[in-house]
């Protein structure tokens, strides 16, 4: 038995034994391959005990070669370059078959030289750039050649031909598997007998598999598997030669004795005897790659490796399944199911999906099915797709082989997953729900009873079970996802609308059960989403990607179902409604049939009569019902009826002007009657009013119905009700909507025509006077009536904007509408008080309802509304940007409900304007600084949560302004001025040696420091030094901490250099220590920092955001003159683009404010700062440092995540590490230590165990 101890090459002495006679030759190969068909195998055996051990010469030095050139490479016709295996099988140009053939024809010759060059193929396949040369070859034994060969390696790249991307490589794998089996296909009869051959290449593979280099044990594991294969094939076919040969001998035998041929007889022997000779040399080798290979790599530390060994075990439980498929290799199979990369478990499934394919293998299976069955059901819902789409499809042939295999618990846990957002997860479920419930077991049988009882089709009992399916789930909102789940698998009967027709306008004949109304509901939704996925033939939203395009196969059998659909419910659907025209549910779903009819077949089949039947019903629905979803259906159809494109538009316009007319009409008087009545207006006059006015509303949303006035009526009873105060809220809310539809359908005439002046004045005055009507609404008592009206505010306000005159719509200047501050400042309370308020105080009304829960969903949604609304506002310059303060204030404290709309708004209006974008944060927290001063008075406590939730704020702002300074530049500064105009704006009342009443407000403002460029910080500390006096600066009180922070803030550094204010230490050790990295030449840095700054000291055009600036070099943090200010290296600028408006809002401004500090700051330079560092020198002693801090953040912090949350993803973003190839092991028991063991510990055990067990 061949070990994994074995050398390369036997000994020379050992070569004279090779076995003649035993095989055929190379010519009679394509004979015996055309012989013998693979009925069965046999089983396997264990080896004879007088079987003649294979020899193993490890340790013996290698045979010396023949006639081998030393550089190990094979010689074509001496006459061309030389060219090796690997370069021949990696172009694959030649085919592989002549590729052996050659390679056999040099065996013949000298098969030491053919070997070497079979071993340089498999080190070269592996990327190694080494060759096997002749001492190598005479002198060393297998694992130092291979521990040579390990040191020429490519350290630079971690590629091998496996590994490497693109057609080629791609092509390379194929060819190098196809070669070895190929090999060993030409080499059946003879070579693979002969000792030698297969000696070294197993040993060799063996060797390779053994090491830690992932390249060469990646590439000889797929060469030894493929090996493997390739042996297992031999052996099926021995198998079946032995087995015709024992039949001719027994047919032989039993013969007459006058009639047997003793000659044929001895001659079946000796063949039986080779056969079996030849079968036991098979298994010896496969025993070896199996023991010295497989049951190593198939838990190898690497994905791919492991994957590999799972794939071609399941080949060889299918080619040769006697022999394999048992529990002794099944067992492999089912471990690895747990393996904790899903490509190895996706192996594994497809494995077991070959063998339960073929029902025959189910006996052997049953065991197996039974001890993995939980596994395999549990991984329906592994968390990679893949892998759950192919568990449910074994699950799926489980079920086909046997029924009792799965429980009920396991078949519901498949039911649920056709409801699944992935489609081929929901897919797979649904071919799974169609095979356990859907499938017809007796069609013949069941169309004979469906005759008998009068039905045209026999699925009725399939689909009321699909009714019951859908209605046990209790998941109603998701028809279409069952319905497109068991599309591909169950289309013949989800088309069969004739009987989903016959199920619900026929009487139940006997034997069948009446549908309930519940049943009757689903099954009208589920018939509504079958139409729509054939009309439409594509998933419905939230699965796919998107709307694909169509094969020409796919688009015919769209425009055949459009067209069976059409024929069957131009007929059934008047019917239908006739039938439900009092349920709202099932009316509202049968009014969506229509858009997806082809219309044309009205005029086209002479179908008039139909159609008049449907207008009839539709308007008698109309007047039957007030519920919005079903009005907004007849809506609906009665817009696709009237499309132009079709024939039968005229028919249905005349129609739907006559209604029209009715309830115009009907509307007209019940107002009249309302408002005559006043107060004393009863209940009908109510209901006539609104039940009228919501059918009107949801008409005039699809239709143009400008031409009967409605707004005339609305607009009287919006005013009664603000001058009376007594409207209902309902009426009020429809008249707001039906008057916003009214004016918008007068601005599409408007535009899309040419309209006069008077047009537009008449528009504008209607516009005008809907605002004020809309404005005085906020003020209402209810509740409705206030949001409604302040969506529609919000609307119209963005409608007729500034916008309306782009795109050469300048004539529509009169109708532009810009909102006064009181307008802004009422929107903004109305945000203030109905968005941000507390969750519970919103639904304090609502709390003793069932659904409190969904309410307060519904609610949080209605809010959020809200706030985008008025959001827009702001982004688009409608509303001033210092509204926005008012909402960015709110961000830390409501971050989960409205975070997100929050953080879009800071996004978009920093685009609009930089610097006003920073007015407005430093503005939101001066707001929530004076709210917090008003509640704690004077005196604050700085260690408070409420000041370090602004401090904590503070720094989300900072972090929004990302990592490029120069571009920022500007907002910061003048944030920083703002903030510190602030902090100084109101004197202590009890005098000047008090600190100002807002200096606190420094301790906040520091938060933005690091934002700041070096000489930036130098301009902000001379400005802050303007409202200093020198008693301030040598005041070291605690209330007087805030203002040291600042300018500890401005004169380090950055955060990391600032004197801790709490505790008054200065910060740690770890900031310098960083700066010590890549600090520049001195006199480099000093240049390139006073060419920045001359670059703001000459700036005194209009203002410009430098854009190709490059970021100062880190400089020292000490304050110095710069008294070597040279004019040659001010270079010249390139402003940003669109950066005068950033700023200058003042026409007369002409300088930037840091452009202005800069010409001021010489002139006080000497006593400011050295007035600072002496009153320092007294306290804490400042250590020069040569470095600036760079204060930026990662590119991978997220302002809206937490501290820990951006820890945590950082942890992810570097989890993922490269493996590293270790040299390789001196023994394998280090290698063992080194290999992970990813199953459970009882089953390594019990592999152990079964590590002896005979192959066959």
């Amino acid at each position: 038995m061949i070990t994994s101890e074995l050398s390369v090459l036997q000994d020379a002495s050992n070569d004279s034994g090779q076995v003649e006679g035993v095989g055929l030759g190379l010519s009679e190969m394509e004979d015996h391959d055309g012989k013998g068909k693979k009925k069965r195998g046999r089983p396997g055996r264990p080896p004879t005990a007088n079987k003649k051990p294979r020899k193993s010469i490890e340790k013996s030095p290698m045979a010396p070669p023949r006639g081998r050139k030393p550089n190990g490479m094979a010689q074509h016709n001496g006459d061309s370059d030389p060219v090796t295996l690997f370069e021949v099988v990696k172009l694959g140009k030649s085919a592989m078959q002549s590729v052996v053939d050659d390679w056999i024809e040099s065996y013949k010759q000298d098969r030491d030289i053919a070997l070497l060059d079979l071993i340089n193929f498999f080190i070269q396949c592996s990327g190694c750039k080494g060759t096997v040369r002749i001492e190598m070859f005479r002198n060393m034994q297998n694992a130092e050649i291979i521990r040579k060969m390990t040191e020429e390696f490519d350290e630079d790249s971690g590629d091998y031909p496996l590994t490497m991307p693109g057609p080629l490589w791609k092509k390379f794998r194929y060819n190098f598997c196809e070669f070895i089996g190929v090999l060993i296909r030409q080499c059946q009869y003879s070579i693979i007998y002969d000792e030698y051959m297969m000696d070294t290449v197993i040993s060799l593979l063996t060797g390779l598999s053994d090491s830690q280099v992932r390249a060469f044990r990646h590439t000889s594991t797929l060469a030894a598997m493929k090996l493997m294969t390739a042996l297992v094939n031999v052996a099926l076919n021995l198998s079946i030669h032995q087995d015709n040969t024992q039949r001719q001998y027994e047919a032989e035998r039993n013969k007459m004795v006058g009639k047997r041929a003793n000659d044929k007889l001895e001659l079946l022997l000796q063949k039986r005897k080779e056969l079996q000779e030849n079968q036991d040399e098979i298994e010896n080798m496969m025993n070896s790659i199996f023991k010295g290979i497989f049951v190593h790599r198939y838990r190898d530390a690497i994905a791919e490796i492991r994957a590999i060994c799972i794939e071609e075990i399941g080949v060889w439980m299918k080619m040769y399944s006697d022999a394999f498929l048992n529990d002794s290799y099944l067992k492999y199979v089912g471990w690895t199911l747990h393996d904790r990369q899903g490509e190895v478990r996706l192996k594994c499934l497809k494995a077991l999906q070959n063998l339960y394919t073929n029902r025959e293998l189910f006996p052997k299976l049953e065991l197996f099915t039974n001890r993995f069955k939980d596994r395999i059901v549990s991984m329906t819902l592994d968390k990679e797709y893949d892998v759950a789409v192919e568990a449910i499809r074994l699950v799926t042939l489980i079920l086909q082989g046997s029924e009792d295999a799965l429980s009920n618990e396991d078949c519901e846990n498949v039911y649920h997953l056709v409801y699944s957002a992935h489609r081929p997860v929901a897919v797979a479920a649904g071919e799974f729900l169609h095979r356990k419930l859907f499938s017809r077991h007796d069609p013949q049988a069941e169309e004979a009873l469906a005759k008998r009882r009068g039905r045209s089709s026999p699925n009725g009992n399939l689909i009321r079970m699909l009714v019951l399916f859908f209605l046990e789930s209790e998941l109603h909102e998701h028809a279409a996802y069952l319905v497109d789940s068991l599309w591909d698998s169950s289309q013949e009967l989800l088309k069969d609308w004739e009987c989903m027709t016959e199920l619900l306008l026929e009487e139940p004949v006997q034997g069948e059960e009446v549908l309930s109304d519940r049943q009757e509901s689903a099954l009208i939704e589920l018939t509504v989403c079958t139409i729509r996925q054939a009309a439409e033939a594509h998933p419905p939203v939230g699965r796919g990607t998107g709307k694909r395009v169509l094969t020409a196969k796919e688009r015919k059998t769209q425009i055949d179902d459009k067209n069976k659909l059409t024929e069957h419910f131009i007929m059934a659907l008047p019917m239908l409604l006739s039938k439900y025209q009092t349920d709202s549910e099932k009316v509202a779903n049968l009014l969506q049939i229509p858009q997806y009819f082809d219309l044309d077949m009205y005029s086209a089949g002479r179908m008039e009569k139909h159609l008049d039947a449907l207008l009839k019903q539709i308007k008698f629905v109309v007047e039957k019902h007030t519920e919005t979803d079903v009005l907004e259906a007849c809506s609906k159809t009665y817009s696709i009826l009237c499309s132009e494109e079709y024939t039968i538009m005229n028919r249905v316009d005349i129609a739907r002007s006559q209604l029209i007319d009715e309830m115009a009409d009907r509307f007209g008087h019940s107002v009249e009657d309302l408002l005559q009545e006043g107060e004393e207006a009863d209940d009908d006059d109510i209901y006539n009013v609104l039940a009228t006015l919501k059918r009107l509303t949801a008409f005039h949303n699809a239709h143009d119905l400008t031409r009967w006035d409605l707004f005339g009526n609305c607009y009287r009873l919006l005013k009664t009700g603000i001058e009376q105060g007594s409207m209902p809220e309902q009426i009020a809310v429809q008249a707001l909507q039906c008057s916003h539809y009214s004016i918008l359908w007068q601005l599409v005439k408007i535009t899309d025509g040419s309209p006069s002046k008077d047009d537009l004045l008449a528009l504008r005055r209607t516009v005008k006077s809907f605002l004020a009507v809309c404005q005085q609404c906020l003020s209402n008592v209810n509740t409705p009536v206030k949001e409604q009206a302040f969506m529609l505010l919000c609307d119209l306000l963005m409608i007729f904007s500034h916008q309306l005159t782009t795109g050469s719509r300048e004539g529509l200047q009169p109708l532009v509408f810009n909102p006064d501050s009181t307008l802004q400042n009422e929107l903004l309370n109305f945000i203030l008080d109905h968005v941000f308020i507390d969750q519970d105080d919103e639904n304090q009304s609502i709390e003793g309802d069932e659904e409190d829960e969904a309410n307060k969903i519904e609610a949080l949604h209605k809010r959020r509304n809200l706030l985008a609304a008025f959001s827009k506002l702001i982004i688009y310059d409608i509303v001033d940007m210092p509204a926005a303060a008012d909402i960015f204030k709110h961000y830390m404290k409501y971050y989960n409900d409205y975070g997100d709309i929050i953080k879009e708004t800071l996004s978009k209006t920093r685009q609009t304007d930089k610097i006003l974008c920073a007015k407005t944060l430093i503005l939101s927290l001066q707001q929530l600084f004076n709210e917090l001063l008003q509640e704690q008075g004077p005196n604050l406590d700085r260690t408070s949560s409420h000041v370090s939730g602004i401090k904590e704020l503070a720094r989300r702002f900072a972090l929004t302004f990302g990592l490029d300074q120069i571009k920022t530049r500007e907002a910061v500064a003048t944030l920083h001025k703002d903030g510190i105009d602030f902090a100084f704006k109101y004197q202590n009342s009890k005098g000047p040696e008090y600190p100002p009443a807002n200096l606190a407000f420094l301790e906040v403002l520091s938060e933005f420091s690091s934002k700041l460029l070096r000489q930036d910080k130098k301009t902000v500390h001379a400005y802050l030094e303007k409202f200093l006096t020198d008693q301030m600066m040598e005041r070291r009180e605690d209330v007087w901490l805030p203002l040291i922070s600042y300018r500890n803030s401005l004169l380090m550094g950055g955060d990391e250099d600032r004197m801790s204010v709490t505790s008054g230490s200065s910060s740690s050790k770890a900031g310098s220590v960083r700066s010590k990295k890549g600090r520049p030449p001195l006199h480099k840095k000093r240049i390139e920092e006073e060419n920045v700054e001359g670059s703001w000291l000459t700036r005194h055009d209009a203002l410009q955001t430098p854009g190709a600036l490059k970021a100062p070099q880190l400089t020292s943090t000490v304050l110095r003159e710069n008294s070597r200010q040279a004019p040659e290296h001010v270079p010249d600028q390139d402003p940003e683009p669109s950066s005068e408006s950033d700023y200058v809002h003042n026409p007369q401004m002409q300088i930037s404010w840091l452009g202005q500090q800069k010409l001021d700051e010489v002139s006080r330079k000497d006593r400011t700062s050295m007035g600072y560092m002496k009153a320092r020198s007294g306290g804490v002693r400042q250590t020069v440092r040569g470095l600036m801090e760079d204060d930026a953040e990662p590119i991978f912090e997220d302002v809206m995540m937490s501290s820990r949350g951006q820890l945590e993803d950082m942890n992810e973003e570097f989890d993922d590490t490269m493996v590293i190839d270790l040299p390789p092991s001196r023994n394998r028991r280090e290698r063992a230590e080194l290999r992970p063991d990813f199953f459970d510990s009882a089953a390594m055990i019990e592999d152990e165990s079964g590590f002896t067990m005979p192959m066959f």
